[in-house]
């Protein structure tokens, strides 16, 4: 049936988000669905190792036991229907574990899985392609492949009556969208509805970073850290949706908040591809209609691709990671010291042992501004090492493992091991993205044991390939007088990650103060800027409808999640020291109050 108005909580925005989000939405959401997200790529590769040590396993047991285990009979006397991409690599197995639950409670409700996005036994015979389009570069046997499916089997499991639908491997925001095809009746040529629907579900799908988490101007917000509200979407037939939460819970949803999430992950906004449609996003428009409700319009689609995106992922050796802590004066040049002699010991040790070089290591002194590279601020002195080392054999990191708490008596003075004892070898998993045409694919929905084929339209463009346009050389200083600011007293930003690529979406806190980061935030000059950490390109994309811009860093995080030896692999930080980046700007608007005086360079 078509309602007036749907609404949409994302009760988890990773496998390990707390399970009060669930809960609050739950008992005090007031929805009609529930969606929760709880696949990365670095969860996917974790599932496939518990599916390795037993076939039965495979999926994200949050689902059961933090969900429908405690909340089951209120999810069904509320009517809520519930979708999840818990099923990992293994759907069909989180769907028997949840038919398992609910006959012990005596629930009448009635669970599909959506097949199909495994495609592992299918690429030899798949025509697939690197994302660039170029051929796949050569790797050992991917261990698991999974392609991102659409909203369609989704909406059509609902229509078949399903009260939870277990997905596994498909676009975050397919979730979503699969609930307001089935709710509002919305075909597959209605590109504007799918790109309204996918964005609706993209700012709800990491649940708490839309009220309020992970915010630029954090200080707002951290009064209500301890019981965040969890997003709600209320969603229209024609498209419009606004945000919101929960009454009495905490954060703030707001413009800022809501273009920061918008910006998360996302290459070229003009082009934000989907299984379902290409979102064009330039033009969005957001509009605070009172407190915790943000309005969402502007949203335009293209036609799809004619293709999938897969992951695929294989073993590349084993990889440790230890911590000390380094106390007393100069700590930051004893952890580096340190780092470098347990390095050099562990070279000596594995060679005498009949081993091959390291492949990879990483040192790094956390608390020293190491993410900061070259603008980092002096003195240090408390600082935890970070060693990480990459070999082909878990023997060799085993024994960098054993000779790591040596340092505590052999080296720096002020060194502390860690309280989780010595680290252990562990599988280095990679990531390859890929393209598979669609017809290769043929997705289902299972429902009280018949399968169920999907149509999915395959017909679509090819993936849009962009570039950037050009930029403005900074301009000259005139006769005007200027003062220094950090980029921060400018702008808000977000940074998020795929594979080795990170974005960071900067957005004017004001739009007459744009053309100022228009001429000095250029792709160059945040290519120099964060050149300690970025060893590929930065392009930088306008995006008019946030009043900011969008950059695309390419080779940002040292091999991506799954593989990064880095501490912040997934770059979480990177916006952060941006917005550290120093920008000219006259000196009136610092004398006549515009710029909030704790912003200013110091």
């Amino acid at each position: 049936m078509v309602r007036g108005v749907v609404r949409v909580g994302g009760g988890s925005g990773f496998w390990g988000d707390t399970p009060e989000g669930a809960a609050q939405l739950v008992r005090h959401g007031d929805v009609h669905y529930l969606v929760l997200d709880y696949l990365a790529e670095i969860t996917i590769a974790l599932l496939a190792r518990a599916r390795e040590r037993r076939p039965e396993l495979g999926y994200a047991p949050d689902l059961i036991t933090q969900v429908i285990g405690p909340l089951g009979r209120e999810i069904a006397s509320r009517g809520i229907k519930v979708i999840a991409n818990a099923g990992g690599v293994n759907p069909a197995g989180c769907r028997d574990a949840l038919l398992r639950e609910i006959a012990a409670q005596g629930l009448p409700l009635k669970v599909a899985a959506v097949l199909g996005d495994d495609v592992l036994p299918l690429l030899g015979d798949l025509p697939a392609r690197a994302m660039d389009g170029s051929a796949p570069g050569p790797h050992p046997p991917f261990a698991t492949a999974n392609a991102y499916l659409g909203a369609f089997p989704i909406a059509a499991a609902l229509d078949a009556g399903a009260d939870i639908v277990v997905t596994g491997r498909c676009a975050d925001s397919a979730m979503t969208l699969g609930a307001l095809i089935h709710a509002f009746r919305w075909g597959p040529d209605e590109l504007d509805l799918l790109a309204a629907g996918s964005m609706a579900g993209h700012l709800i799908e990491c649940g708490p970073q839309v009220t309020g988490g992970i915010l630029t101007d954090w200080e707002t917000v951290a009064d209500g850290w301890a019981m965040m509200g969890f997003p709600v979407a209320e969603c229209r037939a024609d498209g419009g949706f606004t945000i919101t939460k929960p009454a009495g819970t905490g954060g703030a949803v707001t413009v800022a908040g809501v273009a920061e999430q918008l910006g998360y992950e996302v290459g070229d906004p003009a082009n934000y591809v989907l299984p379902d449609v290409v979102c064009d996003l330039r033009e969005v428009r957001l509009e605070q209609l009172g407190p915790d409700r943000v309005a969402v319009s502007g949203l335009r689609g293209r036609p799809r691709t004619d293709s999938y995106k897969v992951s695929a992922t294989y073993l590349d050796g084993h990889r440790a990671t230890a911590t000390l802590l380094i106390t007393g004066r100069d700590a930051a040049r004893k952890a580096r010291a340190t780092g470098e002699a347990l390095l050099a010991r562990t070279r000596r040790l594995i060679t005498a042992a009949g081993f091959s070089e390291l492949r990879e290591t990483s040192i790094e002194a956390l608390g020293a501004e190491e993410g900061y590279g070259p603008h980092a601020r002096p003195v240090a002195r408390e600082v935890v090492l970070k060693v990480a080392v990459h070999h082909d054999n878990a023997c060799a990191v085993e024994i960098f493992a054993r000779e790591i708490h040596a340092a505590t008596t052999a080296m720096a003075p002020g060194t502390a091991g860690g309280p989780a004892g010595r680290p252990k070898a562990v599988p280095m998993t990679r990531l390859v993205s890929l393209l598979v045409p669609k017809t290769g694919l043929s997705p289902a929905f299972e429902m009280d044991g018949v399968r169920h084929p999907v149509p999915v339209r395959c017909d679509g463009q090819g993936t849009p390939v962009t570039q950037p346009p050009g930029e403005p050389a900074a301009s000259a200083a005139t006769g005007e007088r200027v003062s220094a600011v950090p980029l921060a007293a400018l702008a808000h930003a977000r940074s998020g990650d795929k594979g080795d690529l990170s974005n960071i979406v900067l957005i004017a806190r004001r739009p007459e103060w744009l053309p100022v980061i228009a001429a000095q935030v250029t792709g160059k000059a945040v290519a120099d800027f964060l050149r300690h950490a970025v060893r590929g390109r930065v392009e930088r994309y306008a995006w008019p409808g946030l009043n900011g811009f969008n950059f695309l860093l390419h080779e940002a995080l040292g091999g991506g999640g799954v593989s990064s030896l880095r501490y912040d692999a997934q770059g979480k930080g990177l916006a952060q020291v941006l917005l550290d980046m120093p920008v000219q700007v006259p000196a009136a608007w610092l004398d006549d109050g515009s710029l909030s005086p704790d912003r200013h360079i110091r």
